[in-house]
């Protein structure tokens, strides 16, 4: 019998309906999702890591500013290096999903990364001393990198100098996400980034 994450969820009944991003995204049997950074100084390496332990590693994030209502927040890690402490978050976040959804939650997580990823962006280009920008198309896994950034950074700000735990802001954003809800920050983050896009085309 194939190993269970955390003890209770099959990974081998998750469908992926996306083909651009199924290549990327891991779903190995682990029960744990902790790989001891084999992968760390492998090109393409993170295409072999657990997509739940991406996930952990994201809310492992340093200090950074993020511009919301108004506000800077410094989302300063206070996982920033506890790995078991983030596998802890993702676990009991995981148990609300399931409660929730009554799904295995790392469908409902699959679901939220490919409702979340954006299919186009923008960078500058600079011809004789003019800059601008230009709409181009993002890579599976540049689109794959970008969801999983902004679902971890949407938990964070969620339970930032707020009641609630950081579990529980997780689980609510990962749900909103896979239900395509315009209340989810990292699915207005994706409509932002492709209309801006769009604009520059």
């Amino acid at each position: 019998m194939a190993e269970l994450l955390f003890g209770k969820y099959d990974l081998s009944e998750v469908k992926l309906d996306d083909p651009s991003l199924r290549p990327y995204i891991c779903l190995d049997a682990v029960s744990i999702p902790h790989s001891h950074g084999r992968q760390a100084h492998k090109q393409f390496g993170k295409m072999n890591v657990n997509i739940v332990e991406r996930l952990v590693n994201k809310l492992m994030r340093g200090g950074t500013g993020e511009k919301t209502s108004g506000k800077v927040i410094r989302t300063h890690g206070k996982l920033q290096g506890k790995k078991s402490k983030a596998m802890k978050t993702v676990e009991k976040a995981f148990e609300k999903i399931a409660s929730q959804t009554k799904k295995n939650p790392v469908q409902v997580l699959v679901d939220a990364l490919k409702n979340t990823a954006p299919r186009e962006d923008t960078t500058r280009v600079q011809y004789g001393g003019i800059s601008y920008q230009v709409a181009v198309d993002v890579s599976a896994q540049r689109r794959l990198d970008m969801a999983l950034r902004n679902i971890a950074l949407a938990a964070i700000m969620g339970s930032f100098d707020k009641k609630r735990s950081l579990a529980d802001a997780l689980a609510e954003e990962v749900v909103l996400a896979s239900q395509n809800s315009i209340n989810s920050y990292a699915i207005k983050k994706r409509d932002e980034t492709e209309r801006i896009a769009r604009s520059t085309r």
